[in-house]
């Protein structure tokens, strides 16, 4: 007996044998077996997926006589042994009539088709009409087959297949039951070309068989034919190594290769894998659409996890290496590589352009090539930038030049006293009274001055050890009190130097105390490094924290779990678990250190108690608190009711906007 292939050997013969398609499935079975049954049906789809096979195992059904002659004979499990299923199987069916409207175009055929549709059935209960590639016929065969499909003799049925629907005419879909027939998933056809292999003792690799599933494009009929060509090509197995030269496709393991040196930011391993690939003769375009494809997979791998299809075989791989990319960096990786693809065609060397869309990748990834900054980005302002600077400048110096002397607001007070030039017989100590009667009138606080960042832009500090002659003239006064154009007599040049070394003596008592305090304001709400940090002490920390963006909102969904003084263990909320990523870490990290926290940080997915409220929690409930408040001074507002009586207003609620504290301060 002569070789059959496997794409006719493994054809399905019943309804149950049917891989895939279980929407149509289902209809036709209910239909079968409810006796509801349609006079023509039209199945759609690509080449491959079952619509002859379909449209056989139906007309098995139709004439099956294992239950009898009679329409209660009419079963949705044909037995396949009774004669008129045989016949069928064989494709000797009298009463199965198969017409190839691709070779039967014309209006005569149709109408010698026709011609026997009165006639009763031969052998089996129903006389079927199968037409494949039905789109094919001409407009006038459409126009003599209307009528007779609209209203057949009660012993025909039509079957009707079609890789093309659009191109039938609306009065012929109108009169058909159209079932469209969907393309196989790889993950199908994997699963059923094992099982014809195994029961056919064929040695083969899974990893072949992905590559099948792949080529395949969703056609198990192409799957089985690319199946027969592998066993003869590996001589009775199919290998991996076989397949990929007999398809002659890029190995997908290189793409993989390629995108963890994207992971690692190492611009000289992305040129020595594109080499590798070069060496096979690939379609630089075509490996720039398989990595897209990659990206769009670790973007979906990013954010839902179970979405991620197993098209290649590669899923676990493919989840390991989301884990090592950020999500923004996943996205501006695919949308450079989209405009990439879009300009090889300028490109005069497809390999250059592939690389350059690569090392482009690299350069304008968030934070630069080859690695991220050690210093993190001042993302928000430090509180304490500022701390170092000398507070000297509020003792009345000049201004610096090109500015508006910005702190005359602050010695307002100053302005306003009359100034008193000093007697004849005072002491230094009496001229150095005027700077402490500044600082106790108009002058900062020494809480402002630990927050000096602001105020050291408008001021330079001045160096009180500097030669008498870069001073300001002392024949003149202060700039602050030019306005009251009073001129202050000066002091004997010999008082000068007791005066400076009080002014000193008063500046470093500033200093002291203003450190002294910082130290303090900030030891009530950043721990030190003796102190164990607790949830409720991270929620006071977390709004100091110089944090952006999705590290900021991963932070924000934490909820501390315990803090040894070296680990801080966090416990991040499973539904963010798809933002966790290193870069994250290490910007926590960072920030935690800034803050006089140096941990080394251990953040893991776990069940947050409810009773426990993270960052983000608490800042959803304070702004439902703050919106209830306005909500409530809106509806008591006289105003408010005014118009709501008069005029029949009515407050929408989602409408009012409240203000966080923080954003009124600013």
């Amino acid at each position: 007996m002569s070789y059959q292939v496997l794409a006719r050997k493994w054809r399905p013969r019943t309804f149950h044998e049917l891989v895939g398609q279980e929407h149509v499935q289902r209809a036709l079975v209910n239909a079968l077996d409810q006796g509801r049954l349609h006079h023509a049906y039209l199945f759609t789809g690509t080449r491959g997926v079952g619509k002859t096979t379909l449209a056989r195992i139906l007309a098995k059904c139709l004439n099956c006589t294992a239950g009898g002659y009679g329409d209660e004979g009419v079963t949705s499990r044909p037995c396949g042994e009774c004669e008129s299923c045989r016949a069928i199987d064989e494709g000797r069916f009298v009463d199965l009539i198969e017409v190839d409207a691709a070779s039967r175009t014309k209006v005569e055929d149709t109408r010698e088709l026709l011609d026997n549709v009165q006639y009763a059935p031969t052998q089996g209960r129903y006389k079927v009409y199968l037409i494949d590639e039905v789109h094919m016929l001409s407009t006038h065969s459409f126009n003599a087959l209307l009528k007779t499909l609209e209203e057949p003799p009660p012993h025909v049925k039509f079957l009707l297949a079609t890789t093309d629907p659009q191109k039938l005419p609306v009065t012929v879909l109108s009169r058909c039951l159209q079932f469209t027939l969907k393309n196989m998933p790889p993950e199908r056809i994997v699963e059923h070309l094992t099982r014809v292999l195994n029961a056919e003792e064929v040695t083969f690799e899974e990893s072949a068989l992905w590559l099948l599933g792949k080529a395949a494009d969703g056609s198990m009929r192409d799957a089985m034919s690319l199946t027969d060509q592998a066993i003869a090509f590996g001589q009775g197995t199919v290998r991996h190594a076989d397949v990929a030269a007999m398809l002659g496709t890029l190995d997908h393991r290189l793409l993989l290769t390629l995108i963890e040196a994207l992971a690692e930011v190492d611009a000289s391993r992305v040129l020595a894998e594109i080499a590798v690939l070069a060496e096979q003769g690939p379609d630089f375009t075509g490996v720039l659409d398989d990595l897209l494809g990659l990206l769009h997979r670790l973007a979906i791998a990013q954010m839902v996890p179970n979405a991620v299809d197993n098209g290649h075989g590669d899923r676990d791989s493919l989840l390991a290496l989301a884990a090592r990319f950020t999500a923004e960096d996943v996205q501006l990786y695919y949308q450079i590589g989209l405009q990439g693809r879009g300009d090889m065609e300028y490109a005069p060397d497809m390999r250059a352009a592939l690389e350059m869309t690569l090392l482009r990748m690299l350069a304008f990834r968030p934070q630069g090539v080859p690695k991220p900054p050690q210093t993190p980005l001042p993302l928000r302002g430090e509180p304490s930038a500022g701390k170092d600077k000398e507070p000297s400048a509020v003792k009345g110096e000049e201004p610096s030049a090109g500015k508006e002397p910005s702190a005359g607001k602050e010695f307002s007070a100053a302005d306003k006293e009359p100034f008193t030039p000093p007697a004849e017989n005072s002491s230094p100590s009496a001229e150095a009274s005027l700077p402490d009667e500044t600082a106790s009138s108009g002058s900062p606080s020494p809480e402002f001055l630990a927050e000096g960042s602001q105020f050291d832009q408008d001021f330079q500090p001045v160096d009180v050890s500097q030669p008498i002659d870069d001073t300001p003239p002392l024949d003149e006064p202060p700039p602050w009190l030019l306005d009251e154009q009073l001129a202050p007599e000066a002091p004997p040049a010999e008082k000068l130097v007791d005066l400076q070394a009080d002014e000193e003596s008063d500046e470093e008592g500033i200093v002291e105390e203003s450190t002294v305090e910082h130290e303090t304001a900030s030891q009530d709400v950043t721990p030190g490094d003796a102190e164990r940090l607790d949830h409720t002490a991270w929620l006071r920390l977390f709004e100091g924290l110089s944090l952006s963006g999705l590290t900021r909102n991963l932070a924000a969904h934490c909820a501390v779990e315990t803090d040894d003084g070296n680990t801080l263990k966090l416990r991040l909320d499973p539904g963010q678990s798809a933002m966790l990523a290193d870069i994250h870490i290490q910007r926590i990290q960072k920030a935690l250190e800034a803050s006089g926290l140096p941990r080394r940080l251990d953040i893991s997915p776990g069940e947050i108690d409810p009773d426990v409220e993270t960052p983000s929690a608490q800042a959803e409930r304070l702004a439902k608190e703050r919106h209830a408040v306005a909500v409530e001074a809106l509806r008591s507002d006289p105003h408010i009711q005014q118009l709501q009586q008069v005029f029949g207003a009515t407050l929408i609620e989602e409408s009012v906007s409240a203000e966080s504290p923080q954003s009124e301060a600013d």
